[in-house]
């Protein structure tokens, strides 16, 4: 689907061009495109299944340390 930004009246090339960037941009072509382009590709099962528990290990870790009291007080 191409785009076209027909020049009106006395208008400047900056103003076509900042409307053809507009355009552009609500059409959402650019967005689908670097999605397409920067598509990741899906983890293998023995990587997720690693990467969940390294989670769990942290998190048991982190209540552990909670509940001792080691954990240091945050500065808000």
């Amino acid at each position: 689907m191409p785009l076209k930004v027909e020049k009106q009246g006395r208008e400047s090339a900056q103003s076509i061009v900042r409307r053809f960037t507009l355009k552009l941009r609500r059409s959402g072509i650019l967005f689908e495109s670097r999605k397409r382009r920067f598509k990741a590709r899906p983890k293998s099962g023995k990587l997720k299944k690693r990467s969940a528990l390294r989670r769990e290990k942290k998190k048991k870790e982190y209540l552990r340390m909670k509940k001792m009291g080691e954990l240091k007080k945050s500065r808000k």
